[in-house]
């Protein structure tokens, strides 16, 4: 270390000596450095006795500062060489099938009078008896809700489509049962059209948000899984191996719902049920639920 300083202060008297010639100079060397047989050392050099020392030690100090400032594009180099690893883009899938656990049904009383009052009354009494005989069935009071409720006219028309006057009116209201206890839905099918029920609209089978979440994320290792699968075959083929993961991407949770039928079953003004009647069957069936994710791995 102690060389290469000197050497630079070396170069530095000669530019200095090569603009004044009568410069002279004494350097003191640390004793650390010479043999110990030098008590006192001091180098006294002058431009003249001294050039072809100089030269020598120049061209010495250039080749280490040429060595020096070639060191560091081979360490970035490097460093390079180390972020370009290749990638692979591969998406992985992963789905089963659930069977639904919360079911809505939608149940309705028609009914229809000469006057909006009175077929309001006769609506309002099988309603509230339908209502009564679902909650003997164990259906609590926040499972079911009213839908929809509407009066509306029959009019009388003409031939060429002329309104000639009103003929009675007719009360529609629908209740709505939401609820997770899919045993009793035949019981309460039958129990509403005893008690005045006319009009089944539609059942509808769910899964709860729940058994959703739970299934999604089981689902989203079972993707994950699958991709890491198919990047280990490719990679593996090509002579490579996964080495890293670059980025993942889970795609929306897909629930895909199978078609449910427009169940609408109406019965006579009174609700009266077929003679021999017997339970109705319903099937709540099963729906798929699936999850994709696509991902970057890193591979070399």
């Amino acid at each position: 270390m102690y060389i290469y300083i000197y050497a630079k202060m070396i170069r530095q008297i000669y530019m200095t000596s090569i603009l004044e010639p009568n410069f002279k100079t004494t350097i003191r060397v640390p004793l650390s450095i010479l043999p110990t047989t030098f008590s006192s050392p001091i180098i006294i050099m002058t431009t003249l006795g001294f050039l072809t020392t100089l030269a020598l030690v120049i061209i010495f100090v250039s080749q280490i500062d040429t060595a020096s400032a070639q060191t560091q594009p081979i360490q970035n180099m490097s460093a390079n060489n180390t972020n370009s690893n290749s990638t692979l883009s591969v998406s992985g899938t992963a789905f089963t099938k659930v069977k639904p656990d919360r079911v809505v049904i939608s149940i309705g009383v028609e009914t229809t009078n000469k006057t909006a009052k009175a077929s309001l009354a006769a609506n309002s009494e099988l309603m509230n008896k339908l209502i009564s005989s679902l909650r003997n069935l164990g259906l609590k009071e926040n499972e079911t809700s009213t839908s929809s409720f509407t009066i509306s006219p029959n009019y009388n028309y003409t031939e060429s489509g002329t309104i000639l006057n009103i003929t009675g009116f007719t009360v529609t209201n629908s209740i709505q049962i939401d609820s997770s206890t899919l045993v009793n839905i035949s019981s309460w099918i039958d129990a509403a059209v005893a008690s005045g029920a006319n009009s089944i609209n539609s059942i509808d089978f769910r899964v709860s948000n729940n058994k959703l979440e739970d299934t999604k994320n089981m689902l989203i290792k079972d993707a994950i899984a699958n991709a890491r699968e198919k990047a280990n075959i490719v990679s593996s083929e090509l002579g490579l191996k996964v080495i890293g993961l670059k980025s993942i991407t889970v795609s929306e949770f897909d629930y895909i719902q199978p078609p449910q039928p427009f169940m609408e079953k109406r019965f006579d003004a009174a609700g009266a049920a077929p003679a021999t009647a017997v339970t109705t069957p319903i099937l709540a069936g099963e729906q798929e639920v699936s999850v994709s994710v696509s991902i970057v791995f890193l591979i070399g």
